[in-house]
């Protein structure tokens, strides 16, 4: 079960989000992606998150800039767990991962297209997670 995150306003299809972004000449496309109830395993794995990385940028067709960032850290166990930064050459894609909550947080943020809902269908799928939701925001000052 996916939802759009009812804090981001009315829920638009990916095609509604490229028509607005083309249309409107936006300068970047952001999801925010909220995951729970994921495989402890696999949040719990660098290698998995690196190769996430990697699988991501070719899901959206996004070139990688440089081999992704993931670093274990936290004192606490409410935040303890992997950040990952995968710089692609229009931006970005981060996250961290809960492991004390089985929980992740993914941003994907590019000034080329892709599509947010399927995006969020794919890391949602990739870490097993039981619920999800996103939010798309543009980007355009």
């Amino acid at each position: 079960m996916y939802t759009m995150s009812p804090y981001s306003g009315q829920p638009l299809s990916d095609e509604e989000v490229m028509k607005k972004y083309t249309g409107e000449k936006l300068w970047g496309l952001a999801v925010s992606i909220d995951l729970g109830g994921c495989d402890h395993d696999k949040i719990a794995s660098k290698d998995v998150i690196t190769q996430f990385a990697i699988d991501l940028a070719k899901y959206i067709d996004m070139k990688r800039y440089g081999e992704p960032v993931v670093v274990f850290f936290g004192d606490e166990p409410k935040v303890q767990g992997y950040s990952l930064v995968q710089l692609i050459e229009t931006s970005q894609i981060s996250g961290h991962f809960a492991e004390d909550t089985d929980r992740a947080f993914i941003d994907v943020f590019s000034c080329k297209q892709f599509p947010p809902k399927k995006t969020a269908e794919f890391v949602q799928k990739y870490f097993g997670a039981k619920k999800m939701e996103y939010a798309v925001c543009f980007r355009h000052v």
